[in-house]
């Protein structure tokens, strides 16, 4: 599924709001210390409408951590039936893969909880 059809299919089937980037420079740039800037940003939120299927997605997500954490960095929290996830990163293009590969196993849980969790008190 390509990247605007599936965050539209997130949009129609768990509410989530459009994400929200913040690039501050075109590049990353090297603080006085060595380590790199976070400059690169993305925030989005999922609506599940229920805590408890926020949860089992963020349950399924949690276990994959960042291949390269040095480069890039994801939070998730889950609050009021929502998924809240920030991403930042040293460089765009890092930002990109692992919001692209975040957002298809987003996608993955989130079908999967509609299409077996019916009928589950969820």
């Amino acid at each position: 599924m390509a990247a605007p059809l599936m965050l539209g299919y997130l949009r129609e089937k768990s509410g989530v709001s459009s994400p929200t980037t913040e690039a501050m420079a075109p590049t990353a740039s090297v603080a006085s210390d060595g380590e790199a800037k976070w400059e690169f940003r993305c925030d989005f939120e999922v609506d599940y409408e229920s805590e408890k299927k926020a949860s089992i997605v963020y349950n399924a997500l949690a276990v994959d951590k960042e291949l390269q954490p040095d480069k890039v960095k994801r939070e998730m929290a889950v609050s009021d039936g929502k998924l809240s996830v920030h991403f930042e990163a040293v460089e765009a293009r890092f930002l990109r893969a692992s919001f692209s590969a975040f957002v298809d196993v987003l996608t993955l849980a989130t079908k999967t909880i509609e299409d077996f969790g019916q009928g589950l008190d969820l």
